[in-house]
């Protein structure tokens, strides 16, 4: 996704976006950095269910279409870091293998 599609992407989700305002400023966010650390680390950071709420308030049909899946980055995380011997990584992100979800990020 080019800087100008991003900002039309965020013009159009403010302009049709009606409610609690810090739902728009969370799904936001979100875009902001997956763009920076991938959309693998958004998933190991939020459900599902709250990714797919905040694909809908930014009008996406999938995040995993405007973003890279990892980014030079990506190894900031600590559940990204984890992710290292685990071959399966949608049953990570599904919490079925232990200790790999995280938001905490390192140096």
């Amino acid at each position: 996704m080019t800087d100008k599609e991003l900002i039309e992407l965020l013009d159009a989700a403010c302009k049709r976006f009606t409610g609690d305002s810090s739902k728009l400023e969370s799904a936001i966010g979100m875009l902001f950095v997956g763009r920076i650390l991938g959309w693998k680390v958004l998933y190991l950071i939020h459900t599902k269910s709250t990714i797919r709420k905040y694909e809908i308030i930014l009008g996406l049909e999938n995040i995993r279409d405007v973003l890279p899946p990892e980014t030079e980055l990506s190894r900031k995380s600590l559940a990204y870091s984890a992710l290292k011997g685990v071959t399966n990584f949608w049953k990570a992100v599904k919490g079925e293998i232990k200790d790999v979800r995280s938001p905490m990020m390192k140096k």
